[in-house]
């Protein structure tokens, strides 16, 4: 592997392999950037297959980041680890304590949370070794919820921004994914009145959004043509790509997922048949912005949810600008990002 040479590589400041034989650990830590403060991102469990798949993840999550902590306007750069195996088959409590006395070897410069294929459990275990980890059990802990929740309040602001109001009584949204977060945003969706179409790879937890919800089941593929007013992707990234957008029936794109944009270009599609598009990691920073309270300290729960709040004006302001200089809002996302970097 070539880091240097990767097409991922962003001027990273620092980019450490991690290994323990004794547990099987290989697991990569990308330090994107500290101009704003200790680098603060998820450490992720997954079964890569490819060592060079897991290092391209790595630098590309690490440098998204440092444009979400950016834009949440928290004192923390960008970071993000990577384990690499099955968690279900290679995890064990030794192999995360193990992963923490590596993050500790930082100092600091890398603070660790909870990611896709770990848990506040995991977490714990981590700071068995190390006091450089949030997202612990008793104070943020899982930050799906809080994510949730900054979510519906981007969702406000591109509806206030693209209809004239933010509220959500009777308005179409089709959500593709429904995980910890998509069903939690489900659900404060039809608490606000919406009339939700949804999709997941679980038929089981569709069921249970129809059942809970009054939701409409939708096939995978079906819920890039379902008739919405907002499309709300909550599971993979990429899926706005050459093949989909076309296909979008709804005005707003505003979702969970980390990078739906298969390619940056496609915000311009989006911005060329009239769809609005809230950068995903401006409205899903909920999560980040709750471990960083913990981060701060003492954790204060309702603290948290008002910080996260600020999601909506600061989508808001990305909205007004790129709609004043013709641009795609992930590019004004990217923007106002770099010159905050810039400012520090």
């Amino acid at each position: 592997m070539s880091v240097f040479s990767s097409r991922s590589f962003d001027e990273h400041e620092q980019v450490l392999f991690c290994r323990d034989a004794a547990t099987g650990l290989r697991a990569i830590i990308a330090v994107h950037s500290t101009a704003l403060g200790p680098a603060l991102g998820g450490c992720r469990f997954w079964d890569y297959g490819a060592e060079g798949a897991a290092l391209e993840d790595v630098l590309r999550l690490s440098k998204g980041m440092t444009y979400k902590n950016a834009m949440a306007g928290l004192s923390h750069g960008g970071g993000k680890s990577v384990i690499m195996g099955d968690p279900a088959r290679d995890g064990s409590a030794a192999l995360m304590r193990a992963f923490g006395r590596h993050i500790g070897s930082l100092s600091g410069r890398y603070i660790a949370a909870e990611d896709v294929g770990t848990s506040p459990a995991d977490m714990e275990e981590i700071a068995r070794e190390t006091s450089h980890v949030a997202g612990r059990a008793g104070r943020s802990g899982d930050p799906s919820p809080v994510t949730a929740r900054g979510v519906l309040a981007g969702i406000r602001a591109a509806a206030a921004h693209r209809f004239g109001g933010d509220g959500l009584d009777g308005v179409r949204v089709a959500v593709q994914g429904l995980g910890s977060v998509g069903m939690a945003l489900a659900g404060h969706l039809h608490e606000a009145g919406a009339k939700l179409t949804v999709t997941d790879i679980s038929e089981a937890r569709v069921a249970e959004a129809a059942a809970r919800f009054g939701a409409t089941a939708s096939d995978l593929e079906g819920i890039y043509d379902a008739a919405a007013d907002i499309f709300a992707p909550c599971a993979l990234g990429a899926v706005l790509n050459d093949g989909t957008v076309p296909r979008l029936r709804a005005g707003i794109v505003a979702g969970a997922a980390n990078n739906q944009l298969a390619e940056d270009r496609h915000g311009e599609a989006l911005r060329a048949r009239g769809i609005l598009y809230a950068p995903d990691y401006v409205i899903n920073a909920g999560g980040v912005i709750n471990v960083a309270c913990e981060v701060a300290g003492p954790y204060d729960r309702d603290a948290a949810l008002a910080k996260v709040s600020a999601i909506g004006p600061t989508l808001a302001e990305v909205f007004r600008r790129a709609e004043a200089e013709g641009l795609p809002t992930n590019a004004v996302a990217d923007m106002i990002a770099r010159e905050r970097l810039a400012s520090a």
